[in-house]
């Protein structure tokens, strides 16, 4: 695989274009913006508001940016966060530390010099679990609060969209627990709600995609189910 390059956005902020697959690591609409907006605003603070410790699952560790900033609100909001992260193709470091994200996120640099495969503390409110290898095959954290989905789009990499991989999500996570993805797509939307989540959708980033999704497991309709 070729090394990305970097690239800016329209927020002005950096993202990664890859071109074996023709893709940016983030929303050339603003990588910064869309982090926010789509995984600490929409899944880690919305749990945050039900439960002061929390567990995130994120499907796709890339450039560590979604990582730092669950790091800096975990901190603000002293909500103790345990961040479980994968990544198939781990960055090199000399391309992460290129990036300038330390001057947008606090804790950019802890997160990506971290070494991989070992529980680290951040701050003390944010303890860090890098796995270098495939989310398909590996084994899932238990109790999981938030999962941040963010894999590459289901048309380079169909086989991280599957039914699948939603079902084995929802068997991972609490009850209540969140689900937030960039992606608004139909038949992404279909294959989540198949799983047993209960999903909406919500306004997409300022100046970015005009939707994204939320999935909740959600323990009024298990029960509903059940009766």
């Amino acid at each position: 695989m070729k090394q990305p390059v970097i690239e800016h956005t329209a927020d002005g902020s950096p993202t990664l274009y890859l071109s074996d697959l023709n893709e940016h690591y983030h929303s050339v609409k603003g990588a910064l913006t869309e982090s926010m907006h789509v995984y600490v605003d929409t899944g880690w603070r919305a749990a945050a508001a039900l439960n002061n410790r929390l567990k995130v699952f994120e499907v796709g560790f890339g450039t560590g940016l979604n990582a730092a900033l669950t790091a800096d609100a975990a901190l603000a909001g002293k909500v103790y966060t345990e961040y479980h992260s994968v990544e198939l193709h781990p960055l090199p470091a000399d391309l992460t530390a290129m990036m300038g994200y330390d001057k947008l996120a606090p804790f950019y640099d802890a997160v990506n010099r971290a070494p991989w495969n070992t529980r680290v503390r951040i701050n003390d409110f944010f303890f860090l679990t890098k796995s270098a290898g495939n989310f398909l095959t590996m084994e899932l954290p238990e109790n999981i609060a938030v999962v941040y989905f963010d894999a590459f789009a289901p048309e380079k990499q169909p086989e991280m969209w599957s039914p699948e991989v939603f079902n084995r999500l929802y068997e991972a996570m609490i009850p209540d627990a969140i689900l937030s993805t960039y992606c608004a797509k139909g038949e992404v939307r279909r294959r989540i709600q198949s799983a047993g989540f209960m999903v909406e959708r919500l306004p997409g980033p300022p100046g970015g995609k005009r939707e994204i999704l939320r999935a909740t497991r959600s323990r009024l309709q298990e029960l509903a189910r059940e009766q």
